[in-house]
């Protein structure tokens, strides 16, 4: 009994391999991708929430000022008066607090030896500082030197406390007046190198 010839067999040729592995690496680089995508959102948004917590820490030094202000009248009239190095009774035009004007007539604020005020570090790691403008153009009482103003209802009938005061409702004669700005510039450095910047303007 005869059989029939066998066919040769195909030679196989790898080709579904081939594929396999080019997809592979296309997963793999996708997958890759992905990871550094997901890196860099997460630094981004490492980096904002830095920001946004120095930028409350700056909360804290505008108060600051605020209340110094509000305790030390009496030197408000003069340029970096004893034990306040960090008041100026001039706006300073030519300098610059932020160090973001080109103009090389505008020297930059030296902070680190500008004697600001500094009120150290904070629970976060922010080291906040500060510095007051009274935005008038030369030191000098208000009256006799340009300053920039604001109106304010002030009171001037019984128990409205002076000429200064704001009135409250429902007190005495109420009349127009003007008080001196002031500009607190407060610098917050934090970790990862985060520098912020916050500006008040106040009476």
């Amino acid at each position: 009994m005869r059989t029939g010839a066998r066919p040769a067999p195909r030679r196989e040729r790898g080709t579904i391999l081939f594929i396999a592995l080019i997809v592979l690496v296309a997963m793999s680089l996708a997958g890759i991708a992905l990871m550094r995508s997901v890196d860099t959102n997460v630094l981004i948004a490492g980096n904002l929430a830095f920001r946004q917590g120095a930028t409350a820490g700056g909360d804290r030094g505008v108060e600051d000022a605020r209340a110094w202000i509000a305790g030390n009248a009496g030197i408000l009239n003069d340029d970096r008066p004893a034990g306040a190095s960090f008041y100026w009774a001039n706006w300073q035009q030519n300098l610059d607090l932020i160090g973001n004007n080109p103009d090389l007539l505008v020297a930059d604020y030296d902070w680190s030896s500008g004697e600001p005020n500094d009120l150290g570090f904070d629970s976060a790691g922010n080291q906040v500082q500060y510095v007051i403008h009274r935005l008038c153009d030369t030191a000098g009482a208000p009256n006799v030197v340009q300053c920039v103003r604001s109106a304010l209802s002030t009171g001037s009938g019984p128990g409205s406390g002076g000429s200064n005061q704001i009135q409250p409702l429902g007190g005495g004669n109420v009349q127009t007046g003007t008080v001196v700005l002031y500009r607190v510039t407060v610098r917050v450095t934090g970790p990862r190198n985060t520098v912020s910047f916050v500006q008040a303007v106040m009476n």
